[in-house]
């Protein structure tokens, strides 16, 4: 009998390079350099969106981003950032901690994995996964009504649902269940449901409609939202901005429609919204980067929204630099497109700055924040938005949630007339709906007390741009241009 030979391979070989060069990605947390915020570093090898990968990270956490220091040129992705927690603090939870390892550190064999489980480790959630639903279209009032209303004659139980509107678009994500079994729905009543529902957004569309909006108004299961689905988990607000992209409501309607539109709104106090919001784009030839400058009221998850944004519009972020100062916040970002180019043409600069500034715009709420809990029946949101619809309040965003038998109603409301909205109206809900709690906020005044003196494109912003201009460019002397 002959002997088969083979040869020999060492089962700590595989790691022999991350032994020798180290860990592929090395997080530091640190909580002893600076006095009132928490500082983290990541140090890896880059690959392309992997700072939007950060930034969601630190976002899934509550995480409020102070400072920012980004480089990723020549192969390597070094991050700097300085963060609080949701009340202000330093970074204390270990749990907080643990998951950033996790999701950014050496061992993570994944940002999808890590994302995966992050709805386990802070959010608890039933079993089995509900099926997700999107839709997109033009808003009109009472459509977010309308559509609860839909899918409660259609038996679905809603679990979780969160909707955008912003310059008469609507971006909406709901997840449901059958209202009897709550267990996922089969994909031929999915369909079913689908068709129904895109009748509901196509509702006032006139045969003199063209067909690109016909088109934007659609309905269709989000597999990448669903577990079960064949897509990759994509964070539900991350697709809200692509499903307002697509649509695309970065561009203003041609009749002045109340719902979602702030600029329309506030027409009488239009300078005074443009000196809160400026978005500036120049190109460094010298270093063929495309530089963004935006600065604007600070908030949080702002980071989120604008690297989002750029991601979506096929643009690679090489350095950036993010700072919060006195209320308001300045970034900066040199920029590439995915070919390797910077922007060309003033027509591309333009579409990127209506882009940016939309990301920003749409998830500000210069409205009434209404917060609604009670327990948890089939309709409960149908009958909520149906009293809101009936006394012409418009919902402009809503973040439902459904968990033990409770569900949480968060909306954000404007008077479709643009008249103040009735406080005690609001109050009065509870009577007219039953045992539910009832919380309300005026955004409004919180939004509007701001002073814009510091907005001015004055020394303070230009003084900005010019230092990160040059600092960058004394840093950049060994960088490899790609």
């Amino acid at each position: 009998m002959n002997r088969v030979c083979s040869p020999y391979f060492d089962p700590d070989f595989d790691g022999l390079a991350e032994r020798i060069n180290g860990p592929k990605c090395r997080v530091t947390i640190d909580n002893e350099s600076l006095e009132n915020c928490t500082v983290v570093k990541i140090d890896s090898v880059n690959k392309q969106g992997l700072l939007l990968e950060v930034v969601q990270v630190l976002t899934d956490t509550n995480l409020s981003i102070l400072k920012g220091y980004i480089s990723s040129d020549a192969g390597w992705f070094m991050d700097v950032f300085h963060v609080k927690d949701e009340l202000g603090n330093k970074v204390t939870n270990q749990r907080v901690f643990n998951y950033i390892q996790q999701a950014l550190g050496a061992n993570r064999e994944g940002i999808q994995k890590s994302m995966t489980g992050s709805r386990k480790i802070f959010k608890c959630q039933s079993l089995p996964e509900p099926r997700a639903i999107e839709m997109t279209g033009r808003d009109r009032p009472g459509l977010f009504s309308e559509i609860t209303a839909a899918l409660a004659d259609l038996h679905c139980n809603i679990v979780e649902a969160h909707a955008w509107s912003h310059n008469a678009r609507l971006a909406c994500v709901v997840y449901i269940s059958e209202e009897s079994t709550d267990t996922p729905i089969d994909h031929n009543r999915l369909t079913a449901i689908e068709d129904h529902l895109t009748t509901v957004l196509r509702a006032t569309t006139t045969q003199n409609t063209n067909e690109e909006n016909v088109k934007q108004q659609e309905v269709k299961t989000a597999y990448g939202l669903n577990p079960e689905g064949e897509g990759t988990v994509t964070d539900v607000e991350r697709r809200l901005h692509q499903l307002m992209l697509s649509v695309p409501d970065f561009e203003s309607p041609s009749k002045p429609i109340i719902v979602g539109s702030p600029r329309l709104i506030d027409s009488s106090d239009d300078h005074k919204e443009e000196k809160m919001l400026r978005v500036y784009i120049e190109n460094c030839d010298e270093k063929g980067y495309s530089i963004v400058a935006i600065q604007c009221k600070d908030r949080r998850r702002l980071m989120f929204d604008t690297v989002c944004t750029l991601a979506d519009m096929q643009y690679v972020i090489f350095h950036a630099s993010v700072d919060s100062r006195g209320g308001y916040a300045f970034q900066e970002y040199f920029i590439r497109h995915v070919d390797g180019y910077a922007m060309s043409s003033e027509s591309e600069k333009q579409r990127v700055i209506k882009c940016l500034e939309a990301a920003i715009e749409r998830r500000v709420c210069e409205g009434i924040r209404l917060e609604l809990c009670a327990n948890n029946r089939v309709g409960l949101l149908s009958d909520i938005t149906r009293v809101l619809r009936e006394n012409g309040l418009a919902v402009v965003r809503a973040d439902i949630a459904t968990e033990g038998g409770k569900a949480r109603n968060i909306f954000y409301l404007r008077d479709n007339s643009g008249n103040n909205i009735d406080m005690k109206f609001l109050k009065s809900m509870k009577t007219e709906m039953g045992e539910i709690d009832v919380a309300v906020n005026d955004e409004t005044t919180i939004t509007t007390t701001t002073t814009t003196s510091s907005m001015t494109r004055g020394s303070s912003f230009r003084s900005f741009g010019d230092l990160m201009k040059s600092q960058f460019e004394k840093l950049s002397q060994n960088f490899i241009t790609i």
